[in-house]
């Protein structure tokens, strides 16, 4: 057993983990964060997607060890103040979704992209999901649904440093 410290959404947790133990079923299965998806288990299809230390990863490719000292962002941690993050507001309003399997992968795949590219084109878009499968929707309404997003992030003043836009 290893002892690992991780801030998960803003909370730290203190815990004893099988060395072998993914970060997904930590998330899921001992935080019980069940809007982490375990789609593979061999990181292709991206519904396991979340940040860990700013940058998007898959899940189920990450030991839970591994982000020890780190801090993980979830689907479930994007909302504030019961408020939808602008990707959760975009992908329902555009049902950007059918079965919903996909969409926290979706989401956190795309947040990423809006960190380094705020204004992508809709090439961009398709590019950065390529990691991403969805089997529902054949995928326009989620590249719309971030564009929406990008766009409703372009109207609101830019944070305070550190902070991010909601």
């Amino acid at each position: 057993m290893n002892r690992i410290s991780v801030n998960v959404d803003g909370t730290t947790y203190e815990d004893e983990v099988e060395p072998r133990l993914l970060l997904v079923h930590y998330l899921r299965d001992r935080l019980g964060l069940t809007g982490t998806q375990n789609g593979c288990d061999t990181g292709n299809c991206g519904a396991c997607t979340v940040d860990l230390d700013g940058a998007s990863v898959k899940s189920c490719s990450v030991l839970a060890v591994q982000a020890d000292g780190g801090e993980v962002t979830t689907l479930q941690g994007l909302a504030r103040d019961g408020e939808w993050h602008p990707l959760q507001r975009s992908f329902h309003e555009r049902h950007a979704l059918q079965c919903g399997y996909c969409t926290p992968g979706m989401i956190m795949a795309a947040r990423d992209l809006l960190r380094d590219n705020p204004d992508p084109s809709p090439q961009e878009v398709r590019n950065s999901l390529r990691g991403n499968l969805c089997r529902c929707t054949g995928y326009q309404n989620i590249v719309e649904a971030v564009l929406a997003a990008a766009a409703a992030r372009e109207s609101v003043p830019a944070p305070a440093a550190g902070g991010e836009r909601t």
